[in-house]
């Protein structure tokens, strides 16, 4: 990664994929979205970034009904996927996921526990934390579960830690009704992660881009690549609409974390330059790129550069 700014490339590059939905078969969801089609612009969108992720965090409701078939699916996508780009898969448990089929279908074990797990991408520790309820869709996290957690952060990460979990323990203003099934008891999460390494927390669960702070560290909410929960529908309570999905990077530096929205749909370039101009921007000095780029009046400004 060249560097153009201030601030050397980033250490660690992820990509955060949420609310994949896979159904088994053809079945639609809603009788409209076909759901692995969806998650396939969705990897292929991922496979533009450059450099390429080190991880894949998917933040839950993976398969939509749960179905063994969905998880099948989801993980032959994958598995190959992150093996052509070198990354690490990071799975998380959502309100939708079923835990037997879950842990068998994806990590070949027979399990109706907690799926809480720890990764280690280059030193960046990722922890998947486990916020379903079997048979609700509200979030919740045990005590057991807290403890677990507490001691996995006890020891620093060389990189610091993310947070990957379904329910993002945040409030959500522009669709209040979502809060009916949010993660419940917060401040107890909130005792456990301050003062430790977490340095971002991942969630899905809206549908809908969202981001805050949660016991002073940044949370970032990616929307679903099947369909987006309108945050300001016109005259509906609640709107799901086919349209506007979309992915988010993360990128670790030494001193931040910067969350990045990729749509997933095409859209119509308007201005723009092949990829022969970068070589040629690469050549040039700092000051040079200054000069051409950032001065109002110069060739490159005035549109006499082609």
């Amino acid at each position: 990664m060249t560097q153009y700014g201030q601030l050397p490339p980033p250490t660690h590059v992820v990509a955060h994929v949420s609310d994949t939905h896979l159904l088994a078969g053809d079945a639609r969801q809603y009788d409209a979205i076909d759901t692995v089609t969806r998650f396939v612009l969705a990897l292929e969108r991922v496979s533009r970034m450059d450099p390429p992720p080190q991880a894949l965090v998917f933040t839950g409701d993976l398969a939509d009904l749960g179905e063994p078939e969905a998880y099948r699916t989801l993980r032959e996508l994958v598995e190959p996927f992150a093996e052509r780009v070198g990354a690490q898969v990071v799975w998380c448990m959502g309100n939708h996921d079923e835990r037997s089929a879950y842990s068998r279908e994806l990590f070949d074990e027979e399990s109706e526990a907690t799926q809480d797990r720890v990764y280690d991408v280059a030193g960046l520790r990722i922890v998947s934390l486990d916020t379903s309820v079997p048979g609700w869709h509200h979030g919740e996290v045990s005590d057991e579960q807290l403890a677990w957690l507490r001691d996995v952060l006890a020891t620093p990460a060389g990189h610091g830690t993310l947070l990957a979990l379904h329910h993002p323990p945040i409030p959500s203003p522009m669709c209040p009704v979502a809060e009916v099934i949010e993660l419940l008891d917060t401040d107890r999460l909130a005792e456990v992660l301050r003062g430790t390494d977490v340095r971002a927390i991942l969630g899905g669960h809206y549908h809908f881009t969202s981001h805050s702070t949660f016991a002073g560290i940044p949370v970032s909410v990616a929307a679903a690549t099947c369909y987006l929960a309108d945050p300001a529908p016109l005259g509906r309570f609640i709107s799901a609409v086919d349209g506007h999905t979309s992915v988010n990077t993360v990128h670790v530096y030494d001193d931040r974390v910067v969350h990045t929205v990729v749509p997933v749909p095409e859209a119509p370039e308007i201005s723009g330059f092949a990829l022969d101009v970068a070589p040629l921007v690469e050549a040039l000095s700092r000051e040079e790129r200054l000069d051409m780029f950032s001065r109002k009046d110069s060739e490159f400004n005035q549109g006499t550069v082609v």
